[in-house]
């Protein structure tokens, strides 16, 4: 074997493991940074703070938060269904909601943040019988949210005075450079290859074009954009309980910027449940505000708290659920494995054996000779030559029957 022959062979023993290991990088990254986040903050700030937030809550504060989580599923549900009637499917409002919820609990207890909504997309998609359309309509749904939030919440940081305001200006400076050199180097290759549409351009272009039908159709924007407004002002109201029952004493006009750019920091994919760079940036808001970076934690944990507590009727729908599915494949295992009937009983004439002689015609009435039958042989068992009580009183004084039952014609000798 030459040189060039080992020189050309990849190093397949070697290049795997390394792949594996990259791709699993990939899939837990975000878990990875969520975890190493609170992590930080644990270190820095102490598990005190922790404790503080989570002995402050109290009944009802429980009960407000499940009044404001259910606004928000509402109108998030609503929201949902709306985005799959403009995609042509049907979604009541009922299912919706229980799904929701169900998402909601699945994001709060699993990492990542967003298994819940692959579990909804997927299994809205098996319900309607259509993978691919169900699976738009849940991420056409969410991105409807995101886009809200983001266009809310960078205007009101953009214009609105508050101490992050130079902050954020510059943090959306560097940005917008960002996205433009993106932007830039995107446009540079797709110069560089073939001039006509690709495969991926086209589909591409009619995502779009299903995208813009589906959220900015004439009947479907307004609802879009109302519900949308709700939920964000849901979440607002939310974190503006964990900041009152985190004993800050902010107003609600100082408070608003910091929980907008805490909305937007749970927007990104680096959590775990949700956790992790809420709690970075409302600690770093809150210490830049001059309220204190222990502050801004206290509030980061009671709002993840209540969020949490919000999303509890999930479990009620996944046991519902869960007891529903168990039911239905019991009744269909016992329908499985219970014996067939009989459709038709057997006759009393199939059950009696036959008694006429084989190869001979058996004996009727005179008068009916289109009756005539001939006996088939039968099997020979100790039943049919057993003994026999009899029932008959004619049958049992006289030698022959007297009835014309038994086969034979009454005749005056047999009298």
């Amino acid at each position: 074997m030459t040189t060039e022959e080992l020189t050309a062979k990849p190093p397949t023993g070697k290049a795997r493991p390394a792949g594996r290991a990259l791709r699993a990088l990939r899939t837990h990254f975000g878990t990875l940074a969520g975890t190493a986040i609170i992590t930080v903050l644990i270190w820095r700030l102490g598990t005190g703070v922790f404790l503080d937030g989570l002995r402050r809550i109290d009944g009802p504060t429980l009960a407000a938060a499940l009044a404001i989580g259910a606004l928000t599923t509402v109108f998030s549900a609503w929201r949902w269904c709306v985005v799959a009637r403009g995609l042509g499917i049907r979604l009541p409002l009922g299912p919706a909601v229980a799904d929701y919820y169900r998402a909601l609990f699945l994001n709060a207890a699993l990492p990542g943040g967003v298994l819940g909504d692959v579990h909804r997309a997927v299994r809205h998609g098996q319900s309607t019988g259509d993978m691919g359309r169900g699976v738009r309509a849940v991420v056409l749904e969410r991105t409807a949210g995101q886009a809200a939030l983001a266009v809310v919440g960078v205007t009101v940081l953009l214009i609105a005075p508050s101490p992050v305001l130079q902050q954020t200006r510059q943090g959306t400076a560097l940005l917008g450079l960002a996205a433009l050199g993106g932007l830039a180097i995107w446009a540079a290759v797709r110069m560089g290859r073939t001039t006509g549409p690709s495969r991926r351009g086209l589909a591409v272009r009619a995502m779009l074009v299903e995208a813009r039908g589906a959220l900015l159709g004439r009947g479907n924007w307004p609802a879009v954009l109302v519900s949308s407004v709700v939920v964000l002002a849901g979440y607002v109201a939310m974190f503006l309980l964990a900041a009152r029952v985190a004993g800050s004493p902010a107003s609600a006009g100082e408070l608003m910027p910091l929980a907008l750019l805490a909305l937007l920091a749970m927007g990104l994919p680096l959590n775990v449940g949700g956790w992790g760079p809420r709690e970075g940036v409302t600690a770093w808001s809150f210490g830049a505000a001059g309220l204190g970076a222990s502050q801004g934690l206290t509030v980061a944990v009671v709002y993840g708290v209540l969020s949490f507590a919000a999303a509890l009727p999930g479990v009620l729908v996944l046991v519902a659920r869960w007891c529903t599915g168990r039911r239905t494949a019991q009744g269909r295992q016992e329908e499985a494995t219970a014996p067939s009937e009989p459709s038709e009983k057997p006759s009393e004439a199939s059950e009696k054996p036959s008694e006429a002689p084989l190869g001979k015609p058996s004996e009727a009435p005179l008068g009916k000779p289109s009756e005539v039958t001939f006996g088939k042989p039968s099997e020979v068992t100790t039943e049919k030559y057993a003994p026999k009580d009899s029932t008959n009183p004619a049958r049992s004084s006289f030698p022959f029957a007297a009835e014309p039952s038994e086969g034979r014609p009454m005749t005056p000798e047999s009298v």
